[in-house]
């Protein structure tokens, strides 16, 4: 039996990081460890050991789908593992961050008041109050702390649908941040040719 590495239990901050962000959205900005991570790895090294080590939530998904049952283990059709699938959802994905972006840009701007809610699978606006009181800080802050975590829970429901439909890394075929690691890895081996 193999010996358990430290990154085997990253599934553990994943878990921890959908919880505290419940109870306190601030604690939305520790997902930006998931946002940056996978690309400096992939453009540092050139490969995708993030996704393939130290991705907390497939781990979770692998745990949860296999480690549990809570997968078909059906393959992934083959229609979501095509290129056009893979990079429209990337481009949907970076413009729904996108929008993100802009909001919260109008939040420190002032422009816009603080929308305390979370956006659900970039649709269902979630009354999420609770999570946030004010601070001394911004509320612009806040406000990328309530998308930020929008796109987190959003995307981990997402990965937990097909998880349970298909096998229990389904997600990790279609994830934005594999997706555009990929990229950086393939422009890499090309530039080294």
């Amino acid at each position: 039996m193999n010996k358990k590495k430290w990154y085997d239990y990253l599934w553990i901050f994943s878990t921890v990081y959908l919880i505290l962000g419940f109870f306190n959205i601030l604690f939305a900005w520790l997902g930006l460890i998931c946002f940056f991570t996978p690309l400096a790895i992939s453009l540092i090294k050139g490969n995708k050991a993030y996704c393939n080590k130290y991705c907390g939530r497939g781990q979770l998904f692998s745990l949860l789908g296999g480690g549990f049952g809570l997968s078909r283990n059906k393959d992934i059709p083959k229609w979501m593992k095509s290129p056009y699938f893979r990079y429209g959802f990337l481009i949907f994905f970076l413009t729904m961050f996108g929008i993100m972006i802009w909001n919260t840009y109008l939040v420190f701007a002032g422009t816009k008041d603080l929308k305390q809610a979370v956006t659900l699978l970039w649709t269902f606006k979630l009354p999420w109050q609770w999570a946030y009181r004010g601070t001394f800080i911004s509320p612009g802050v806040a406000q990328f702390a309530f998308g930020f975590y929008s796109v987190m829970l959003t995307s981990t429901i997402l990965g937990l649908v097909t998880m349970a439909l298909f096998k229990p890394r389904s997600w990790c075929v279609y994830c934005p941040m594999g997706t555009m690691t990929q990229m950086i890895c393939k422009i890499k081996a090309h530039n080294k040719d």
